[in-house]
């Protein structure tokens, strides 16, 4: 009776949403096909891949692959570098996007706050390589814009790009400056959906700006920016690939050198398809675990989680 009851309640719904069922499927259907079928080759990472075989024709094999790499000299070496590169990323770039919501959503001289966004966002639509491009450009050790600079004040040019010390600060700031005005856009959303009440109540109050922003505005986005969060941790060691590949040298490689682009180098270039595939796969349980920790710690503690 209850099964009957689910049935016709299901064929109602989907007679009077229809609509709504139909925009879900094309999105429904690319995460499907591009993103969790995919997900059954990951056996490719407990298998020792023979190309005329096929993955699941190729031997067994275990935790094999997932040994060698553990094993690897190079295995904490890659551990820290994404680590710190992701986390510098994470502590640096998250608080700017928010204080620049909320610098601009105090912003009154509309002609200047449209000024501002632009410059701010019109970065986030310069592709990586010709983002690294100009990056070499300006550092260029003989004729970049910042040695011509530091060569005027008396000072001696800098190979930047050939300082390992230097490339984490390149990299992240760099990503900073491309992305901050576009990630400000999800708080400036929020902040766009704060109670205009409370504004009025606080002006009667005599609350200044900043109280303004402290009592209200970071309350009304709290649970947006604890959402964001818990994502970007649990990206984090999903660090991007090309940028980092495309600044690379050997001078840099011992601070530059991280899991994604050792993935790339075992896995394409040697043709190491199935170590490259337990590395990660090691990577994305990584991510997953993190997570899963961090949403849960968010729960506890502002009861805002993802799930």
């Amino acid at each position: 009776m209850l099964s009957d009851c689910r049935r016709e309640y299901v064929k109602k719904s989907l007679i009077k949403h229809w609509q709504l069922y139909l925009i879900v499927i094309p999105p429904s259907l690319f995460f499907i096909i591009f993103k969790y079928y995919p997900m059954l080759n990951a056996v490719l990472a407990f298998k020792d891949y023979n190309v005329t075989k096929g993955i699941w024709g190729s031997p067994w094999v275990g935790f094999k692959h997932f040994e060698l790499f553990f094993e690897n000299p190079i295995f904490w070496t890659l551990i820290k570098n994404t680590l710190l590169i992701s986390g510098y990323l994470l502590l640096a770039g998250f608080p700017i996007p928010v204080l620049l919501a909320l610098a601009l959503n105090e912003i009154r001289n509309g002609k200047f706050k449209r000024f501002v966004q632009l410059v701010s966002f019109a970065p986030y639509f310069i592709s990586t390589v010709v983002m690294v491009s100009i990056i070499m450009l300006f550092l260029a050790p003989r004729l970049g814009f910042v040695n011509v600079a530091m060569n005027y004040f008396g000072m001696d040019s800098i190979n930047f790009l050939g300082q390992p010390g230097m490339f984490r600060s390149i990299y992240v700031w760099s990503d900073i400056w491309q992305t901050a005005g576009y990630s400000a856009v999800i708080f400036l959303a929020a902040l766009a959906g704060v109670d205009p009440s409370l504004y009025e109540a606080a002006k009667v109050d005599g609350a200044s700006r900043f109280q303004k922003i402290r009592h209200i505005d970071l309350p009304g986005i709290l649970p947006t920016i604890t959402i964001i969060f818990i994502l970007n941790v649990g990206s984090v060691m999903s660090l991007g690939f090309e940028k980092i590949y495309l600044l690379q040298n050997p001078l840099n490689k011992i601070n530059s050198e991280i899991i994604a682009t050792y993935v790339y180098q075992i896995g394409l270039l040697n043709a190491n398809y199935s170590f490259a595939t337990a590395v990660g796969l090691f990577n994305s349980c990584i991510n997953l675990i993190l997570l899963v920790v961090v949403n849960r710690v968010a729960k506890r503690l502002s009861n805002t989680s993802i799930w």
